[in-house]
């Protein structure tokens, strides 16, 4: 299956009832905008997900600065919203694909089958003149089923024993940039460096002007990491991880995984080393 999508596949799709598009927009350091954007206008029928209000819970001691939603709060808001385990899911956000891909990954660890990212974003949509609007759908409530995808999901204590046993099967991407992985600089974390072992693919990489790089180029992007091994991606608190997550299932590896808590939730363990 793949995760991404194109604008011209969806236009004769966009008055169906088994397809709800998601407005995933967010801007970190100004929290209020992605909503405010969507309320100015979007695409037709499409429902709101914040990235820190509904994407993500409250930041504790462990976790990561984006850690995992109440798994039942956020089931309520797709009843709420007229989501049922079949309806295909297209998520989307302002063009740089990090939101929306989250989505994608979140959903895919609830189980849902059938969700995928709107390539280009609401930018590229927009700007080909396809509809918008700014009304706010509303829609019948409905049930869901959360039957966890564990095989999308590696926790704080995989990735730890991967950092003392490094067996040869598995391979941790850290998905940030150079001078952050190699901890010259550090803007966010109150550490720098990488988590002991990791390799370093920055997720900007597997995206030209917005739209996911082609199947081949993706292949070649990760050449190294042989597609039989497990992978681990993380980044600074799992928002950016997930376009390396979504390129990697695009470039034919079936065994990947988002450490959600991430670098942040790493270095939250004062014990843990880095590199």
């Amino acid at each position: 299956m793949s995760y991404i999508i194109d604008k011209e596949k969806l236009l004769p799709l966009l008055t169906s009832n088994d397809i709800r598009f998601c407005d995933c927009r967010f801007r970190l350091g100004v929290p209020e905008a992605g909503r405010s954007e969507y309320d100015q206008d979007h695409i037709p029928g499409a429902v709101y997900f914040d990235l820190e209000k509904d994407l993500s819970g409250p930041v504790q001691i462990h976790g990561g600065r984006h850690p995992l939603p109440d798994l039942s709060t956020l089931k309520g808001k797709l009843e709420a919203y007229g989501i049922t385990n079949d309806t295909a899911l297209v998520a989307y956000d302002g063009g740089d694909g990090s939101y929306a891909s989250r989505f994608a990954w979140l959903l895919s660890y609830l189980g849902h089958r059938d969700v995928k990212v709107l390539d280009g974003g609401y930018a590229d949509w927009k700007e080909a003149g396809y509809p918008i609007d700014n009304s706010l759908p509303e829609y019948p409530s409905t049930d869901y089923r959360i039957e966890l995808n564990e095989a999308v999901f590696a926790s704080y204590e995989k990735v730890k024993g991967f950092t003392l046993n490094r067996p040869d099967d598995i391979v941790l991407v850290d998905s940030r940039e150079s001078k952050r992985y190699q901890g010259i600089e550090e803007p966010i974390d109150k550490k720098a460096g990488h988590i002991p072992g990791a390799v370093n693919k920055l997720w900007t990489k597997v995206l030209v002007n917005g739209h996911f790089k082609k199947k081949e180029e993706l292949q070649a992007n990760f050449s190294d990491i042989s597609r039989d091994k497990e992978i681990i991606v993380y980044c600074g608190s799992g928002v950016t991880a997930s376009p390396n997550f979504i390129a990697l299932k695009e470039a034919g590896f079936k065994h990947v995984k988002i450490y959600i808590g991430s670098f942040s939730d790493w270095i939250s363990y004062e014990d843990n080393p880095v590199e």
